[in-house]
């Protein structure tokens, strides 16, 4: 079965920067779309991007357009999220999934039915 395993989160102030790291235990990982989804403390998870299997196409909440980028390695099975320009709201623990429904419409992907979770990552940006 997939296994997914993030890492890279940790303190940062505000305006600062880091990158996530989403690694598949195996290569079928690349057949997947992946997303990268939030929860805050007391919020619902929240879908933040996704990229597509090939890496062409991504979805970005408008919360973080202009500030994160989403990529993948298909040599490496992983795909990466950079955080820059970090606030405080950014605060939460992230995690990757792989999406098991994908959209194309007009050049916007859509990533849904998200399964193989991974443990998450806590991200916590100070002000």
């Amino acid at each position: 079965q997939l296994q997914l395993v993030e890492s890279g989160g940790g303190l940062v102030q505000s305006g600062g920067s880091l990158r996530l790291s989403c690694a598949a235990s195996e290569f079928t990982g690349n057949n997947y779309a992946i997303g990268w989804l939030r929860q805050a403390p007391g919020k619902e998870r929240e879908p933040v991007a996704c990229i597509s299997t090939g890496g062409s196409s991504a979805y970005y909440a408008d919360f973080v357009k202009g500030r994160f980028s989403i990529s993948r390695d298909t040599a490496k099975a992983s795909v990466y999220l950079q955080m820059n320009a970090l606030k405080p709201e950014d605060t939460a623990v992230y995690y990757c999934a792989a999406a098991t429904f994908v959209t194309s419409r007009a050049g916007t992907l859509s990533c849904s039915g998200y399964d193989y979770w991974g443990q998450g990552t806590q991200v916590t940006v100070s002000s």
